[in-house]
C-alpha cells in the first residue's frame, strides 16, 4: 500500500475534485442545509459516515458479487439500495441521539438517500479502479471535502445574514453567488502538482 497514493487521493478528493465545487454533485443539501453552522456540521458528519460506509459495502458487492456473476450493469440499482439502507440507519441514530439535530436537518436528512454525491463516490471508486483501501479513503476524503464546503458556506451565509443587501439578493440568490465564488476559489487548487 503506497502512502503517497493515499495522500494524493485524499488531497484531490477534498480540494481539487470536490464533489460540490468541482463535480457539482450534492448541491441540494449544500444550499438547503447551509443556513446554520450546526445543521451544516451535522449534515456533513452524516454524509462522511454514509459515504465511507457506502464505499466499504459497495466495493465488495461489486467485485465479489456483481462482476463475477456478470450482472455489473445492476451496480447503480444495488448501490442506491445500499445507500438507502445506510441512510435509514443514520436517520434512526440521529433521531435517538440528537432530536434537535434531527429536527434542524428536516427533509434534508432523508434526502441523503438521493444525494448524488454519495452515489457518485461509489460509482467513481469503481470507474477509477480503486482498490478497497483507496475506495474507503476516497469516500472519507470526499465526505470531508463536502463537509468543509458546507461549513464554509454556512459560516459565510450566517455572516451575510445581517448585511444590508437589496431584497432580491437575500436568500438563495446570494447563496448561488457565494457558491460560485467558492467554486472559483477552489479551482485554484487544480493547478497544484501532487
Amino acid at each position: 500500500m503506497d502512502l503517497g497514493t493515499l495522500l494524493q487521493i485524499t488531497i484531490a478528493a477534498i480540494f481539487i475534485n470536490n464533489f460540490v465545487l468541482s463535480r457539482f454533485l450534492g448541491l441540494c443539501p449544500y444550499f438547503g442545509v447551509s443556513k446554520q453552522v450546526d445543521s451544516a456540521i451535522g449534515m456533513g458528519l452524516s454524509v462522511i459516515f454514509v459515504m465511507t460506509i457506502a464505499a466499504t459495502v459497495t466495493w465488495p458487492i461489486y467485485y465479489f458479487v456483481l462482476k463475477p456473476l456478470g450482472i455489473d450493469f445492476l451496480q447503480t440499482i444495488v448501490f442506491i439500495l445500499v445507500i438507502a439502507s445506510l441512510v435509514q440507519l443514520v436517520e434512526m441514530v440521529i433521531q435517538k441521539v440528537s432530536p434537535s439535530l434531527y429536527e434542524s436537518l428536516g427533509i434534508y436528512l432523508p434526502l441523503i438517500t438521493t444525494n448524488c454525491a454519495i452515489l457518485g463516490v461509489t460509482v467513481l471508486n469503481i470507474s477509477e479502479s480503486y482498490n478497497f483501501i483507496e475506495s474507503v479513503v476516497n469516500a472519507f476524503a470526499s465526505g470531508v471535502g463536502f463537509t468543509l464546503v458546507l461549513i464554509l458556506m454556512s459560516g459565510i451565509r450566517v455572516k451575510l445574514e445581517d448585511t444590508p443587501l437589496p431584497e432580491y439578493m437575500k436568500g438563495l440568490p446570494l447563496a448561488f453567488f457565494v457558491g460560485a465564488v467558492m467554486a472559483l476559489a477552489f479551482m485554484g487548487f487544480s493547478g497544484f502538482k501532487i
